[in-house]
């Protein structure tokens, strides 16, 4: 058995540091075969389910006592055989899914590495790994001589973006405060996501100045409202600001009409951001970057290349048409960081940009995949999710019991599954009760079985359907076939 060594001093003075070679190898093997193989393996379980008390009883969770090594494997094996299977092609509970060699790679190199990306110095590679990729990206977008900054997940960038266009349309915030500014409002439709809310309240807008603008049966922002409702501020002495638009919003997938909502912004001088931190990979595509028409004429936007294009957890960006606003708007010019007479070009110490200090390297487990795709790599599986998803539509349009809720825009499939004892019935109002708790029970099932895990939510007059999120890289269409057919036999005698 190998245990545990405190660090100690050698007979000479000299400090003695133990390694723990066997246990980190035997780790290795554990996660490639228990997780990189097994947890991939569609006939494997997506989920060995237990509730939360039971879990406890079950893991050796506390911290007081030193543990071998051999234990702290012991209880690795728990920690994988609890978990989650995220990388097998049968979870679609969430906009992320999927385990890519290359990524998962880079992944395991930027833990051992461990460096912060705020200076050239203490992380040179990553520094210009993450200069190429927002090149890639900006041009992507059609933003010709913008900037970006990797950013803790999705809604931390649309918080960005609020603090960004505050800053630039009154500067004098940084220095002064909230004291002195109009009452600002920010627009967004009522099928965006939740995290402009909690930028408002976190950036000190507040949440009674969100305005909330309706959206059509489709899930897409109405324009006529939009305008109607900046007219309705301005009336009442106040300024709005901002509108967030979104390229595929996260229940139904929706993109937002980006060219008809930038014609508003640009008519009435508000700044335009784009939450497409889900559908925002469309521009990868040829064949559906049509999706993100005018997305070149915004003023931002959010991007997650963590989901639709399978980069680990967390790989994330907020980026900008305006070249040099983010120093100015967050800089703090830390005297022991940001020196301006270092003896290299300071330009590459990106770190000010940020609201952050320590910044984690986001950009390898991203840079390796697309090194090793390529564009027509990234395209291909782009592709293959749009088309599973169109495959996964006409199955529910043409099997007895399923009904599509919305038709799909993005790889987002939203519909219900109607049990045989519910068939053929008059649709009241004690019908649409009973159907809200069929998906609940059907999940239920999926989870306590482990052999897939899809997500529901009612919304608005509709009640509980099943929101079926595409976005493994790895994804067949016989999956698609496989999810009907589960579905069927857990809810077929409900």
């Amino acid at each position: 058995m190998s245990n545990n060594k405190s660090n100690g001093y050698s007979s000479n003075g000299s400090l003695v540091v133990e390694t723990h070679h066997h246990f980190l190898d035997e780790l290795y093997k554990m996660m490639v075969k228990d997780v990189y193989d097994g947890g991939r393996n569609r006939d494997s379980k997506v989920v060995e389910f237990k509730h939360p008390k039971e879990l406890e009883a079950l893991m050796d969770l506390g911290l007081n006592k030193e543990t071998s090594d051999d234990n702290l494997l012991k209880i690795c094996q728990d920690i994988i055989k609890y978990s989650v299977k995220t990388g097998n092609p049968h979870f679609f509970n969430q906009l992320w899914s999927g385990l890519d060699d290359y990524s998962l790679g880079g992944a395991w190199l930027t833990e051992v590495l461990n460096t912060s990306v705020y200076t050239y110095e203490v992380s040179p590679v990553f520094t210009l790994m993450e200069k190429t990729l927002i090149e890639k990206m900006l041009n992507l977008i059609g933003f010709k001589d913008g900037d970006a900054i990797f950013t803790p997940g999705g809604s931390m960038a649309n918080m960005y973006a609020l603090n960004v266009a505050r800053y630039k349309r009154f500067p004098d915030v940084k220095k002064t405060g909230l004291y002195g500014l109009p009452k600002l409002c920010v627009l967004t439709s009522e099928k965006g996501h939740y995290s402009i809310k909690k930028g408002m309240a976190f950036l000190g807008l507040g949440l009674d100045n969100l305005v909330n603008v309706k959206a059509d049966s489709k899930g897409k922002m109405d324009v006529q409202d939009l305008e109607d409702k900046i007219l309705q501020l301005q009336s009442e002495s106040k300024v709005p600001y901002f509108v967030n638009a979104t390229a595929g919003t996260t229940v139904y997938g929706a993109y937002d009409p980006l060219d008809k909502i930038a014609d508003i912004c640009q008519k009435y001088g508000l700044w335009m951001h784009v939450d497409g931190a889900w559908g925002g990979s469309a521009l990868l595509s040829k064949k559906y970057r049509g999706l993100m028409k005018g997305i070149d004429r915004v003023d931002s936007m959010t991007w997650n290349p963590h989901k639709m294009m399978g980069s680990p957890l967390q790989t994330a960006a907020f980026f900008t048409r305006h070249k040099n606003l983010l120093p100015p708007c967050h800089s703090a010019n830390a005297a022991y960081l940001f020196q301006q007479d270092k003896f290299y070009d300071v330009s590459y110490d990106t770190g000010d940009k940020s609201i952050q200090c320590g910044r984690k390297n986001d950009s390898l487990k991203l840079w390796l995949m697309w090194k090793a795709k390529g564009d027509q790599g990234f395209e291909r599986d782009i592709d293959n999710l749009f088309e599973c998803s169109r495959y996964l539509a006409n199955l529910v349009k043409e099997r007895d019991g399923f009904e599509l809720v919305i038709e799909p825009e993005c790889t987002n499939v939203c519909f219900w599954y109607i049990p045989a004892s519910m068939r053929d019935q008059t649709r009241d109002a004690d019908w649409w009760e009973r159907l809200g708790k069929v998906a609940p029970k059907i999940k239920e099932g999926m989870t306590k079985a482990g052999t897939m895990l899809i997500g529901y939510q009612p919304d608005e007059e509709h009640v509980n359907f099943f929101r079926m999120i595409i976005t493994n890289l790895e994804i067949l269409k016989s999956d698609m076939d496989f999810v009907v057919n589960e579905i069927d036999r857990l809810g077929k005698n409900l």
